[in-house]
């Protein structure tokens, strides 16, 4: 992060100033609107706005509370102490930590170089990005449908160690400056931002942590296999990767997913040709080769059993 917006953010705020002057309790006139420990997204962003951000509040305990909104913490510098769900998570510098609104959180006091930033975001907000990824199978559409839901059974947060992935903290750092920068179109830029935030973190399902249900776990290095062996990976080598037997796996993904392990490559191989036709300029045969298919007959239809277009004309339409 660039060191003149990472200065901005260490800032002592007033309400931080307050704290270090003794008062050493949250005030809950910025949180909450009533008598529950409700986090109310009217209250720290006002009805005007879907999406917004503020610093996270240093040297004071919170405790346990929910939102009526879904949170995404970014670790500027430092490390913060979350207990989500009655499970402990350690935010490192880097990391991001997404959190549903059934989500119960309680987070320890930080220093005063645990920068943190809060995204608070109103489900609508995220529609768009999920277009973005909605043909992909992964943990991140599901979370975000089930905030969209309000879903219960969705999982309570997704921690993403993405320290080192610099497209994520690239994304990251200009919504950041965009919410302290308003200018024209904000809304739509940062919508746009997000999706191509949450493309870059369904590659990332080996550095995702999450408090989903066991058995859906098993589906995060089965997907992150095949984003990154979608051109040429085979199902016996995902088996033996992962020290399962070749049946129990096919039932398991089929059980998990709805789909096979070859349908959901071809899904991949299918969302990332239709990507490549709308961000490059390259010919519909070296998409094709690109991601897989070497018989040009055979990606023009299946591409067109998936889109109900031709690759040549759905990258006219978009």
């Amino acid at each position: 992060m660039r060191t003149e917006l990472l200065e901005e953010l260490k800032t002592v705020t007033p309400e931080e100033e307050a704290i270090l002057q003794g008062n050493h309790v949250v005030d809950r006139t910025i949180y909450v609107s009533d008598d529950t420990d409700v986090f109310d997204y009217g209250k720290l962003m006002g009805d005007e706005r879907i999406f917004g951000m503020r610093t996270h509040t240093r040297f004071v305990h919170f405790q346990k509370h929910t939102h009526n909104f879904i949170e995404v913490i970014y670790m500027c510098t430092g490390s913060t102490h979350h207990v989500i769900n009655g499970k402990d998570v350690l935010l490192q510098e880097g990391e991001l930590l997404f959190l549903n609104q059934c989500a119960t959180q309680e987070i320890y006091p930080a220093g005063s170089d645990d920068v943190a930033v809060n995204f608070f975001i109103l489900p609508e907000f995220l529609e768009y990005g999920l277009s973005m990824i909605e043909t992909e199978e992964n943990p991140l559409r599901d979370f975000i449908v089930g905030c969209l839901r309000r879903g219960s059974s969705a999982p309570g947060y997704l921690h993403f160690r993405v320290a080192d992935m610099l497209p994520v903290q690239n994304l990251v750092e200009n919504l950041i400056w965009s919410l302290r920068n308003e200018q024209q179109n904000i809304t739509s830029i940062n919508q746009a931002t997000m999706g191509m935030l949450f493309l870059q973190l369904i590659q990332c399902a080996d550095r995702l942590e999450t408090d989903m249900q066991a058995e859906k776990k098993l589906m995060l290095p089965v997907l992150s296999y095949i984003e990154k062996n979608y051109r040429d990976g085979t199902f016996r080598h995902l088996a033996e990767s992962l020290h399962y037997d070749l049946s129990w796996l096919s039932r398991e993904i089929k059980k998990q997913t709805g789909m096979t392990y070859t349908e959901l490559v071809q899904n991949k191989r299918l969302s990332q040709a239709a990507y490549l036709l709308t961000a490059t300029a390259k010919s519909v045969l070296e998409i094709a080769g690109e991601v897989g298919y070497s018989n040009i007959a055979y990606f023009h239809r299946l591409f067109q059993q998936r889109y109900g277009v031709t690759p040549k004309h759905y990258r006219k339409k978009r």
